[in-house]
């Protein structure tokens, strides 16, 4: 992701810069808020923490899709709050 022509983000991958949160694609809007704004090294790491955060957060989503047909089909039992 390139902020100007003499600096980048990379590699951003395209699932990360896509990700969403409430309509907002979360990498996009944490730059365009800091738009006009030269970037210090607390900045930068602070969205490297977030690409990095978001990249783990999809791997979890995606674990979660595909071991959710398993846990529909079966269903636990209701808890008896009284045992």
């Amino acid at each position: 992701m390139h902020i100007n022509p003499g600096q980048a983000f990379a590699p951003v991958p395209q699932d990360v810069w896509e990700y969403r949160v409430g309509g907002y694609q979360v990498c996009e809007k944490w730059l365009k808020d800091r738009r006009e704004r030269r970037l210090d090294l607390d900045d930068i790491r602070t969205y490297c923490r977030i690409v990095t955060a978001l990249k783990l957060t999809i791997d979890v989503q995606r674990e979660i899709d595909a071991l959710y047909p398993e846990a529909e089909d079966s269903p636990l039992s209701p808890i008896d709050p009284l045992t």
